[in-house]
């Protein structure tokens, strides 16, 4: 005598093909050791460039937009737009980002409106 087999339901056999990650976590261990490498060391200003960051911040008119590259986290990261300057904190206000003197790496006017 044949026994019958009962049919799989459809989630149980979707179950079968499902992805498996015989190596838990190790993706995300992989993309963090990517992440620790690409890291650099923060560089040293010479005197020119802090002349110029201190000439900008200086005689920046309210309504400037700025190219400001700093360090954060082991990585260089540029943003562009109006820049609010924090005398008090030491700190720039660009796109509701706080960037501490320290960190700005380099600075350049892009556009200035007070020439329009």
């Amino acid at each position: 005598m044949k026994q019958e087999r009962t049919k799989m339901t459809l989630n149980d056999r979707a179950k079968q093909f499902a992805p498996f990650d015989a190596l838990k976590g190790l993706q995300i261990k992989l993309r963090f050791v990517e992440s620790e490498h690409e890291r650099i060391e923060k560089g040293d200003l010479d005197e020119a460039k802090i002349t110029k960051i201190s000439d900008i911040l200086q005689n920046y008119n309210k309504n400037d937009i700025v190219k400001v590259t700093y360090y954060y986290n082991g990585r260089y990261i540029s943003l562009i737009g109006p820049i609010k300057i924090d005398i008090t904190f030491k700190m720039v206000d660009i796109n509701g980002k706080k960037i501490g003197f320290n960190d700005i790496y380099d600075m350049d006017v892009v556009e200035n409106k007070q020439d329009k």
